[in-house]
């Protein structure tokens, strides 16, 4: 259930005070890590909007592009249309090019479930709810793979949230989002759920990391 159209108004009303409550999560490093190497490497990340993950990550420094995007289901149904129907499998994603020796994977998952979305809400992010909107990651090597399972049972076992954390680890191809989707956040500063939502996110972002802030 796509709700962003229909509650756009109404949150800058209703939720303003919830989301500029919002801060980053004190939570541990990851025990283990992805070895740098030289080059760019990828990773895919699904937390709810698309929007306001996307504009966290580009905040990030050693972090050169952000794109939008599905993943989970098919290149046929990857489109936000068919998304916002709950019924391709697909969630939300973003795909983060970074340099892994100015940052490295575990420090981006810390990010990812410090501030840039709620690991514990299941199927749904904030105002958003439906299948679309999970917690999900998409490691794109094994090492990945096996950093993000670690680290999902490091975070559990710290008991680092009040509720269980719902993270999956899941496979899929991640395809990009309409351009209309791509860099939302820095082309429409005034959008009501950009002011409301991701905004305060981003500001959570830079007090709780300011030395991985750009």
């Amino acid at each position: 259930m796509n709700l962003r159209p229909l509650l756009a108004a109404a949150l800058m009303l209703s939720a303003c005070g919830t989301a500029q409550a919002e801060r980053a999560v004190p939570i541990p490093a990851a025990a283990i890590d992805v070895p740098a190497t030289n080059g760019m490497q990828t990773a895919v990340l699904a937390g709810g909007c698309f929007w306001g993950m996307e504009a966290v990550f580009e905040h990030v420094r050693g972090v050169k592009s952000v794109t939008a995007g599905y993943a989970g289901g098919t290149r046929a149904t990857a489109n936000y249309s068919a998304v916002s129907s709950e019924t391709t499998r697909h969630a939300e994603a973003i795909r983060i090019s970074y340099d892994p020796r100015q940052v490295s994977y575990a420090t981006l998952l810390r990010v990812y479930f410090s501030i840039a979305h709620d690991p514990t809400q299941v199927n749904r992010q904030g105002p958003d709810s439906g299948t679309s909107y999970r917690s999900a990651i998409f490691p794109q090597t094994p090492d990945q793979a096996r950093v993000a399972a670690a680290y999902i049972r490091q975070l559990s076992s710290a008991h680092a949230f009040p509720r269980a954390i719902a993270t999956k680890v899941e496979r899929g191809e991640f395809f990009p989002a309409e351009a209309y989707h791509q860099d939302f956040f820095d082309r429409n500063p005034t959008h009501p759920y950009i002011v409301t939502w991701d905004k305060p996110k981003v500001a959570a972002f830079r007090a709780g990391f300011p030395k991985l802030a750009v």
